[in-house]
Order: C-alpha cells, then sequence, then structure tokens
C-alpha cells in the first residue's frame, strides 16, 4: 500500500464532531439514508452508513450459503449487503442500542429479518461459541478517548476496541473462514496490521477508495485470513 499523504488531524477532528452532533439530532422517528442505491433508516445515536465502508461493501465476497458474522453493524448495511450477496445467516452485532433498532429495522425492511439476526452486544460477546466462515468489521478507526456511545462509533479510546476485536475474532471463524475490515488513513493502519499480525493473520490491502482533490481522507478495506503455517 502506497503511503497517503498527511492527514490533518484538527480538520478530522472538526469532522467527526460534526457527524456526531448530526447523528444525536436525527428526529426520533428516524431519517433515511441511501447508500450505494439502497435505502437504509436511521434512528438517533445511529452511524450513519458512509464511504467508510463502501470499497470494502463493494469488494467483500460471500459465497452464497456461507454464514457472516458483522461486527459493529451500526445501521446494518454490511450485514444486508451479505444477505444480497446470498448469505446463509448473517449475526450482527453493535454496543449501542439505537444501532440495534437501526439495524433490526433495517433487516426487516429488506426483507431478511428470517436471514438476518440483530443482538446488542460488547464485540463478541453476544456470539456466544459459534462460528462464521466470515466476520466483517467496521469498527471505529482512531485512537482517541469517546465520551460516550456516538462517540464510540468512531473513536476507539486507548484503541481497546481494535486490541479486542484481533484477540477474539479467530475463535469465532470457522477453518478457512476470512475477515474483511473497513479502517482509513487517519487511523492507525500499522497497529492495525501488527495486531492482525500478532493473531496470526495474513494482511491483504483488498480496495481503497480515492480520496477527491479537495479531501485527504481515504478508506481501506483488508483481507485477514489465518497466516498458513510455517
Amino acid at each position: 500500500m502506497e503511503s497517503a499523504a498527511p492527514v490533518n488531524e484538527l480538520k478530522v477532528d472538526r469532522w467527526q464532531r460534526s457527524r456526531q452532533k448530526a447523528f444525536k439530532e436525527v428526529p426520533d422517528e428516524g431519517r433515511t439514508i441511501t447508500y450505494l442505491g439502497k435505502k437504509f433508516h436511521v434512528y438517533p445515536e445511529t452511524f450513519w452508513p458512509f464511504l467508510d465502508s463502501q470499497p470494502l461493501v463493494r469488494n467483500f465476497r460471500v459465497e452464497p450459503g456461507e454464514s457472516v458474522l458483522d461486527v459493529g453493524t451500526g445501521s446494518g448495511v454490511i450485514a444486508i449487503f451479505a444477505c444480497y450477496a446470498q448469505a446463509g445467516r448473517v449475526l450482527a452485532l453493535d454496543i449501542n442500542p439505537a444501532a440495534v433498532r437501526s439495524a433490526t429495522h433495517n433487516a426487516r425492511e429488506h426483507g431478511f429479518e428470517s436471514i438476518m439476526e440483530v443482538r446488542q452486544s460488547d464485540l463478541f460477546d453476544a456470539a456466544g461459541g459459534e462460528q462464521f466462515d466470515v466476520i466483517t468489521a467496521n469498527l471505529p478507526f482512531r485512537n482517541k478517548a469517546a465520551h460516550d456511545i456516538v462517540a464510540r462509533s468512531q473513536w476507539d479510546t486507548a484503541f481497546q476496541t481494535n486490541t479486542r476485536f484481533f484477540r477474539e475474532a479467530g475463535k469465532h471463524l470457522k477453518p478457512g473462514g476470512r475477515i474483511y475490515f473497513a479502517h482509513s488513513n487517519f487511523g492507525d493502519v500499522d497497529e492495525v496490521k501488527r495486531l492482525a499480525a500478532e493473531a496470526g493473520f495474513s494482511i491483504e490491502l483488498l480496495a481503497s477508495s480515492v480520496p477527491g482533490e479537495a479531501e485527504e481522507r481515504q478508506f481501506y478495506a483488508f483481507l485477514f485470513r489465518r497466516a498458513p503455517a510455517a
């Protein structure tokens, strides 16, 4: 992966704070967002579908009948696109009750309530001992103290969520399973790679967005597999 242009941290802070404010100001009845040609409804305090997950959604692969675990589902977009890819079972997890409400609504509106289950969960806690063919994740990118549940969708205090994800993900993968993971150039890409390698995963950059002329933010999709034994 080529080195990205330096990111202006103050600009990213302002942008992320403005998004958090907007998430909170959604009316009680929610609002509808169009994402990759499909409609998704979000209730207050839910992370909206955005460009950050598009490299993953456009490039991840689910074979018909495979099982998918979507961690940090937000409004459920990745899980729902896995359903459109003919997954046999999808379990979507999020710690935020507003996200659980939004994702449950969207699973029903897209006609996938018999395939997709949504649970409130701190990372893998509600997955029990179940294993999956595919794990997808769009976790908070930045190592920055999060002051509330909405900020936790963008900021990861002491990088605890990302660290725990890689420590526990392997237990929820079937043999030969794979992980599709979203990240960004304003996150800690080197630390993500270190955590993945330490957990025994090979690392492949699957896709990246192309920043516009006035926009330095760039988003990535990584593919992680268990590294072959030496």
